[in-house]
């Protein structure tokens, strides 16, 4: 299929060619039919793109400050690579559209396959989408021109604003700013029963838009305006939907609203608030969060859960509802609106419209309409120009990559490529986002939506797995069966029956196992292991993660999803701890703390045991600042002392303090690959997978307890 992306590095917007998504659970998939170029919006992303990099620091300080911040601690060369790297990931353009559905998942009743609905959020300009079952909305027979139904997500943003301005039929409502957004905003309040005044820089009213004036924004007599046509008061209430750099529009708000009004923004501005009218006139401010109550919330987005009717009139899915409730009894119609209806092929025309307008033309609703292309369908698309480009190296192992996350696309992809051993042969995904981004940059062979088909071709050396915690056990045993070998991102599984499943796979399988506990394979972890005596005498570790926080809706901290940080991360830990020691590890013991501030089990001090005599503490915490180092290391041996810190500087102190610093961060990834490569080579032996094993068995066994409320949190 074809997907529409912006490169965000320099602003051009660009169609890739990638495998339709596959349903999930609580989705649908849709045959696009209408999706809506958002003037607005849009527009202001590729010109975000397209600016340099000191303009994008400038209108990004939040940006510039955690960079700032990651180089004080992770090093220069560390920070800038990162940088750079997320800036050629392409983003997907759209958001509301109007298509077919073709297949329901799991949990999906309120639609069946073949209905017509109304997408948003989820919605990009795309042939096929994936969009969550909160966010379609069945389109009634009554909508006759289809492609009103595609603008369900002005709808919803304009619903919302009149629903936080609390707007009462029969007020006079401001609506300030008449671009697309304004004119629905306009005529949503009209057939609702109030009397709209629109304000704009420029006379932008049209016929259908029903106003009980209009005033030019500019006038300097517009406050007076607004009184005389609201019996001297002002008017109740205030919805600003204008783009613009200005603070004008708040001030204009402010001027015009009546004692005790409200103003709300689901524009663009800026906002910097007089208190002196404020507080003269006891004002509110309101800002609508996008479509309504859901929006962000990946509960109601991804999973499906929506919220009570008794509680939340007025979801974003309720919301979508009500903008085709009016169109469908013909209360509204938006059809005038939509000024262009452009052929999805020839997108680029629309884009170059809301951005350079060439032509000058005007325009106000974009539309791209979808036509018919039976290979949008295939689940395998290949690359001929990453083919015929290749140079054929037999040393290389061919990769197939499972699942093109973030640290797929920032990490394992260019670690890989810089390292020159692996040549990327096929890459499987359930959607079409993550493939198109991950192959823009690191091209493959072949994208496909069908993992199996890395799993049935036999060029493939290593299936490299890097999905949900959750989903690792199921992939592992597959490629394992399929004599693959197999590189997973940690950890190998969340349960210890997964974990069962998965040696018993491994003893069976002609292929090799390897988990990315990347800690161990880096230099100055290597440094330290070379000074250590541990076989004649036992050391003391001490590791600090400083992980920092991670919001409680995020998918790691969903112990059914991601397990939770700690057998998601903190493993890493125990694991460099355990190669330094090079006994086996027998205890593994967990304490969380109790704080009502950070009420996921995030913070705690994990207590290890080794065969040895050696001992080691694990400090997780999701506590401290961004501004200390995200880990360290401490080993007391022999009357040595090593310190290692955040894989960039290493302290030794015995009869004297030495003090090495590096210029980049190397937590030994790179060295990882090149053992794995190694190892399928037939140079070396797996032997750290044994070490993985019992690690996990262990840690497992304690989290354990913690689910069965076996033990209490410190």
């Amino acid at each position: 299929m074809k997907q529409l992306f912006l490169s965000v590095s320099d602003g051009s917007v660009n169609v890739a060619e990638t495998p339709a998504p596959t349903v999930k659970e609580n989705t649908v998939i849709i045959e696009t039919l209408y999706s809506v170029v958002s003037a607005g919006t849009e527009r202001s992303l590729t010109s975000f793109g397209g600016k340099n990099l000191i303009q994008k620091a400038m209108e990004r300080p939040d940006q510039v400050k955690k960079v700032t911040e990651k180089m004080s601690t992770d090093g220069i060369l560390t920070t800038v690579e990162a940088a750079f790297g997320r800036l050629k990931d392409p983003m997907p353009m759209g958001y509301t559209a109007v298509g077919r559905i073709v297949e329901i998942g799991k949990g999906v009743t309120e639609v069946a396959v073949g209905d017509t609905v109304a997408a948003v959020g989820q919605a990009y300009h795309s042939e096929v989408n994936r969009v969550g079952k909160n966010l379609v909305v069945k389109v009634p027979d009554e909508v006759e021109d289809l492609r009103q139904a595609a603008f369900s997500a002005l709808g919803g943003i304009a619903l919302e604003g009149i629903h936080q301005a609390e707007v009462v039929p029969g007020e006079s409502v401001a609506v300030v700013g008449l671009g697309l957004l304004g004119h629905i905003t306009a005529r949503i309040l009209d057939a609702y029963g109030c009397d709209v005044i629109g304000f704009d820089v420029a006379d932008k009213t049209l016929p259908d838009t029903r106003l009980k004036a209009f005033v030019n924004s500019t006038d300097d007599h517009a406050a007076e305006l607004a009184r005389s046509l609201t019996q001297g008061r002002g008017v109740d209430k205030v919805i600003i939907t204008a783009a613009a750099d200005s603070n004008a529009p708040i001030d204009l708000a402010e001027e015009i609203t009546r004692d005790r009004g409200t103003i709300c923004m689901i524009g663009v501005t800026r906002m910097e608030l007089d208190r002196r009218p404020f507080y003269q006139k006891e004002l509110s401010f309101k800002i609508a969060r996008s479509y309504g109550p859901g929006r962000y919330d990946s509960s109601y987005e991804e999973d499906g859960v929506d919220y009570p009717i008794g509680y939340v009139r007025f979801t974003e899915g309720r919301n979508v509802e009500e903008f085709l409730r009016l169109l469908a009894t013909k209360r509204l119609t938006i059809t005038d609106l939509i000024t262009h209806t452009l052929p999805f092929s020839d997108a680029a025309t629309a884009y170059e419209m809301i951005t350079k307008n060439p032509r000058q033309e005007k325009y106000i609703g974009v539309v791209l309409k979808y036509e018919e292309n039976a290979a949008k369908w295939d689940s395998v698309v290949k690359n001929e120009e990453a083919v015929n480009k290749r140079i054929a190296d037999k040393k290389q192992l061919n990769l197939g990559l499972i699942g093109a996350g973030l640290f797929a696309r920032t990490t394992m992809l260019p670690v890989m490529r810089a390292g020159g051993l692996y040549h990327f042969k096929g890459l499987a995904t359930t959607g079409g986002i993550a493939s198109a981004q991950a192959n823009e940059v690191f091209p493959f062979d072949y994208t496909t939506n069908d993992y199996r088909k890395l799993l049935e071709d036999a060029d493939i050396d290593l299936i490299a797995i890097s999905t949900q915690h959750n989903s690792h056990a199921k992939f592992i045993v597959e490629a394992l069966s399929a004599g693959k070998n197999v590189y997973v991102e940690k950890p190998l599984c969340l349960t210890l029956e997964e974990l069962e499943r998965i040696e018993g796979a491994y003893r069976k399988s002609t292929g090799e196992l390897f988990c990315g506990l990347n800690r161990r394979h880096a230099p100055l972890i290597k440094e330290i292991k070379k000074e250590l005596q541990t076989d004649k005498i036992p050391a003391v570790y001490d590791y600090i993660a400083n992980a920092g926080y991670i919001p409680p809706e995020h998918w790691t901290q969903d112990e059914s999803k991601g397990g939770g940080r700690i057998i998601g991360e903190a493993v890493h830990f125990i694991d460099t701890i355990q190669s330094l020691d090079g006994s086996e590890l027998v205890e593994v013991n967990l304490s969380f703390a109790a704080n009502p501030a950070y009420p996921k089990k995030d913070n705690a001090i994990i207590s290890l045991r080794f065969a040895s005599g050696a001992v080691g503490t694990v400090l997780y915490t999701s506590m401290g600042s961004k501004k200390y180092p995200k880990e360290q290391l401490r080993v007391f041996s022999n009357g040595s002392v090593y310190v290692m810190d955040n894989y960039v500087g290493l302290s030794k102190y015995g009869s004297s303090k030495k003090k090495e610093t590096k210029l980049k961060q190397d937590k030994g990834i790179g060295d990882e690959y090149r053992y794995i490569f190694d190892v399928v080579n037939g140079k070396r032996k797996n032997r750290i997978i044994r070490d993985v094993f019992v690690s996990h068995k262990l840690l497992i066994k304690e989290l354990e307890k913690y689910k069965n409320g076996c033990n209490e949190s410190i």
